[in-house]
């Protein structure tokens, strides 16, 4: 996939969700005049007007860096609930380019320093580019045979898949529990999260005295929008030894490999 604004570095747009950020027990900031920015090489970040950010649990951190897009960042902490978040909070105040200047009356959090983000009511997972129009995920019933080999072990084998497809990622194939082996699954400690499907857990087979890591994840509770996989499992077709569909291997899809570009309306830069 490519974007038809791809020769574009940098792109803002008014977001028209109500958007929240928690940290502490307290809410930071809140506001439904966010901006959203796209830049390339880096994920969708939310920009919070100045009037709706809580400034008095921000300290001023030491901390700058430089952007050639958008000039000179400043950071500050925040003390909220007894926690504290070191440089989770920048502005370009003192922009040196276009784009800066857009932003200069803008605070943004660091995703992960955060404890929860949220459009309206709802918790975002991830990143903001939750529900993108550009983005589909369709989760549809299939009956094409699918079949799973680790080393020289048949894992799994079914005709009742469910059948994810996903703009911008690999076809993958959601399994009944009842079609795989799950007796040589082995649990994962990692999780994942996903803003399209909600917190993924994931297993390791073991064939053998041999432990494949993290090939199979599954949603126990995925979001409303995608409730056909819940409880479903799902293997990496490109980490297992063989993968058929309806008696055909299948492998990495090869065009998957390129990062999604996110635009609609807004404001467009080049470097």
């Amino acid at each position: 996939m490519s974007s038809p604004l791809s020769q574009f570095d940098l792109y803002i747009e008014p977001s028209p969700r109500r958007v929240r950020v928690e940290f502490g027990g307290e809410v930071i900031a809140q506001t439904q005049n966010a901006l959203l920015v796209h830049e390339r090489g880096h994920l969708p970040v939310y920009y919070f007007p100045a009037d709706s950010v809580r400034t008095e649990l921000l300290r001023t951190a030491d901390q700058k860096t430089q952007c050639a897009r958008k000039g000179e960042a400043s950071y500050w902490h925040i003390d909220a609930g007894g926690r504290h978040a070191a440089n989770a909070v920048w502005r370009y105040a003192s922009p040196s380019t276009e784009a800066g200047e857009a932003l200069k009356d803008y605070y943004a959090f660091e995703w992960k320093a955060v404890d929860a983000w949220f459009e309206e009511e709802e918790e975002l997972f991830q990143h903001p580019h939750a529900r993108d129009p550009y983005k589909r995920v369709d989760a549809i019933s299939s009956s094409r045979h699918v079949k799973v080999w680790i080393d020289d072990e048949v894992i799994a084998e079914s005709s009742n898949a469910v059948v994810v497809f996903e703009t911008g990622l690999p076809t993958r194939y959601y399994l009944p529990l009842q079609d795989v082996r799950s007796r040589l699954l082995v649990p994962s400690a990692r999780l994942t999260t996903c803003p399209y499907k909600g917190q993924a857990r994931y297993w390791s087979a073991k064939i053998g005295d041999k432990l494949h890591e993290d090939v199979v994840w599954s949603y126990p509770t995925p979001i409303r929008e995608i409730p056909k996989i819940a409880g479903l499992l799902s293997f990496y077709q490109e980490r297992v030894t063989r993968f058929e569909v309806d008696g055909k291997p299948v492998g990495e899809e090869a065009w998957h490999r390129s990062v999604l570009d996110f635009f609609n309306h807004g404001s467009f830069y080049r470097s």
